[in-house]
């Protein structure tokens, strides 16, 4: 028996597996996820705002300043321009039960009896809608309040603690944009901040995005020092013990005491 034949007809099927097994590892990925999440958003977006009232940039990487240098990129999912505002979109595909409040840091991600937790979206969007008031928001047609922080999340979750009213699930997110009906911009000042935000962002490129995740790296490089509570999330503050046996010692309290008493002993 020639056992070469069957070597060879293993190997052959082998070849057929590998493209499978890296598909399946492609879309458990939380890239792909993240993609798949914008990519439905924009349809919600498309088939439920009226194109002639709302324009969608999509994928928009900007630089950020400080003291008028350059520190770093920010990436917004998605920018909706219209006479109402325009509205900073944060996209979340998860699923689960999602707990969290608006000053936490961090939220929580349960799936069954598995917890993990994630950056509050409300702060990671406070970042893009900062920057890009620094874009837009100059000279002497400044207006305030005309930029909206959405965050819309998709998949299978389901919000267990009550959630600030621009938090929203799927359509959720649609609605909230559209109560918004203020007039705030005329149809020049709304050509001419799509205009800056086209001209402002970062050619869309494979080095733009590789910059701009080095940079978030650098970052959470730079917080991996940081303390958060165990319980509610929220940041661990130092402080120094003023009174009983422990007076004069140091400690981690909870920042959002009294509402958590959590505490840990500082090394």
């Amino acid at each position: 028996m020639d056992l070469s034949i069957y070597f060879n007809m293993i190997f052959s099927a082998a070849w057929y597996l590998i493209p499978i097994f890296i598909f399946a590892i492609v879309i458990k990925s939380a890239w792909f996820k993240g993609i798949l999440g914008e990519w439905q958003v924009n349809l919600l977006i498309k088939f439920f705002l009226n194109k002639n009232d709302y324009h969608l940039i999509k994928n928009v990487t900007l630089p950020t300043f400080t003291d008028g240098e350059e520190q770093g990129t920010t990436q917004i999912d998605q920018i909706i321009v219209s006479k109402y505002g325009i509205f900073v979109v944060e996209t979340k595909n998860m699923k689960g039960w999602i707990f969290g409040s608006e000053n936490q840091k961090q939220w929580t991600q349960q799936i069954f009896k598995h917890k993990s937790k994630f950056q509050n979206p409300l702060h990671q969007n406070y970042k893009h809608v900062k920057t890009l008031e620094d874009l837009l928001l100059t000279g002497s047609n400044a207006k305030n309040d005309c930029i909206f922080s959405v965050i819309i999340f998709i998949g299978d979750s389901t919000f267990k603690t009550k959630m600030p009213e621009n938090v929203r699930f799927a359509r959720g997110g649609i609605e909230f944009i559209k109560s918004k009906a203020d007039v705030i911009f005329d149809r020049d000042e709304v050509i001419n901040n799509i205009d800056k935000i086209e001209n402002g962002r970062l050619e869309r490129s494979f080095k733009t995005n590789r910059q701009h995740v080095k940079h978030v790296k650098e970052i959470v490089h730079k917080k991996t020092d940081t303390k958060s509570c165990s319980r509610c999330g929220s940041e661990m503050v130092l402080r120094k013990a003023s009174k009983g046996k422990n007076a004069g010692n140091e400690f981690w309290g909870c920042r959002s005491f009294p509402r958590c008493r959590n505490v840990i002993t500082a090394c």
